[in-house]
């Protein structure tokens, strides 16, 4: 189904003729950030929408795929949405037109908004129950005060119930005309995109929003009373596109869940004060968010914080040593090495990184920026992140 002359969609295919399977990911620059701000969840909603409704024929996009051995899904992110299916490289030509048509026609009425509402209601349902979930929530709403990047992507259950169809047919019309690419990753390129333009192009110029101000207080209260809890501890980065961005990924390798990583020894091979833990950093428009997040017993929370936080103040002070700066600068590349050698990863990573077709990107440069990363640079980022650290925790305890 091609898309009309006007229609902001670009293409980026990556043709390797050794697949035998296709992979699609179309990602649209709007996210949950965009809602109204008496809507939050209203595009969470609309992605599931897209995927559910039912096409001509009676069967949704999502279960037409499945039919054909195919898998798909989607999701919804603060400033990116993305639908994506892997399928026999047979099948793309078939499957890439009813993905067009799902995304720019799709068949909204009232009973699928009701029923889909329901099934959102279920995910935040068992998101909310799930302390790892409700805690990364919680330090961007510390980190962002006030502000959209601050409002949880699933949305608010109470402005859930008051979207109407009015309202889904009104964000879908923006949807469509916010700025999209669709990345292809297989064989050969399905004969209906051959129209579409194709690599990357600046976005649109729009009024950008206030950079938000960096959150305050958010002192802990550990749940003494539970067994187990979730700490995150997060503090503003650099937004996305800037140079610094491979600096911020490098520092949270190194206080990642690798073994070599410097949390790990101090965590696990020190003190045993954690099985779970995870750090990572993401830029968005004005700023980025970087996180360490940690699976601990209440009683140890204190310890886990000050492991943290002694561990930043090392890096400020002195850098890390030169063999862990070089794990972990290998770690990050190996780790995009991997994603772009699993074909729907490849797709995904692609839609991501050049922010749905409006920022040039390619591995070759990212890897490179990152062996670039010097001990010099990891100490400032060390330093910016320990000076604004945030710390919450799920469950939260009584002052």
């Amino acid at each position: 189904m091609p898309l009309g002359p006007t229609a902001p969609m670009s293409l980026i295919p990556v043709i390797d003729e050794r697949l035998r399977t296709t992979s699609l990911c179309l990602a649209v620059a709007a996210g949950s950030r965009d809602d109204p701000a008496d809507r939050g969840g209203a595009a969470h909603l609309l992605e599931h929408l897209v995927m559910s409704v039912p096409m001509a024929g009676g069967a949704s996009f999502s279960e037409r795929v499945e039919r054909l051995g195919g898998r798909t899904n989607a999701e919804t992110g603060l400033e990116q949405m993305l639908y994506y299916a892997q399928v026999h490289a047979d099948d793309a030509d078939e499957v890439a037109s009813l993905l067009l048509r799902a995304f720019t026609a799709p068949d909204f009425t009232t009973a699928a908004l009701d029923d889909e509402r329901q099934v959102v209601f279920q995910e935040l349902a068992a998101a909310a129950a799930d302390p790892a979930d409700v805690v990364q929530d919680a330090v961007l709403a510390a980190l962002f005060p006030g502000h959209p990047l601050g409002r949880p992507v699933g949305g608010d259950p109470e402005q859930l119930r008051a979207v109407t169809l009015s309202d889904v047919r009104a964000a879908h019309t923006a949807l469509v005309a916010a700025p999209s690419t669709l990345v292809v990753v297989g064989p050969r390129l399905p004969g209906v995109l051959a129209d579409l333009p194709r690599g990357t192009r600046p976005a649109p110029q729009v009024r950008a929003l206030p950079a938000p101000e960096p959150g305050r207080g958010a002192v802990a209260a550990w749940p003494l009373d539970a067994d187990y809890c979730w700490v995150c501890l997060g503090a503003r980065s650099p937004e996305a596109g800037s140079a610094l961005r491979p600096v911020y990924t490098v520092l949270a390798q190194l206080l990642g869940s690798s073994p070599s990583s410097l949390l790990y020894r101090a965590l696990r091979g020190e003190r045993q004060l954690s099985y779970a833990f995870q750090a990572w950093d993401r830029g968005y428009r004005e700023a980025g968010a970087w996180r360490v997040l940690v699976g601990t017993a209440p009683h140890q929370a204190d310890e886990v914080v000050g492991a943290v936080r002694g561990l930043l103040a090392d890096i400020a002070a002195h850098g890390p040593a030169p063999e862990d700066l070089a794990a972990a600068r290998r770690q990050a590349e190996t780790s995009l090495l991997l994603d772009t050698e699993e074909p729907l990863e490849h797709a995904r990573l692609t839609a991501d990184r050049t922010a749905a077709g409006t920022r040039p990107w390619s591995l070759d440069a990212e890897t490179a920026a990152l062996r670039a990363v010097t001990a010099e640079q990891v100490r400032a980022a060390a330093a910016d992140v320990a000076d604004r650290l945030l710390v919450t925790v799920r469950p939260e305890g009584t002052r």
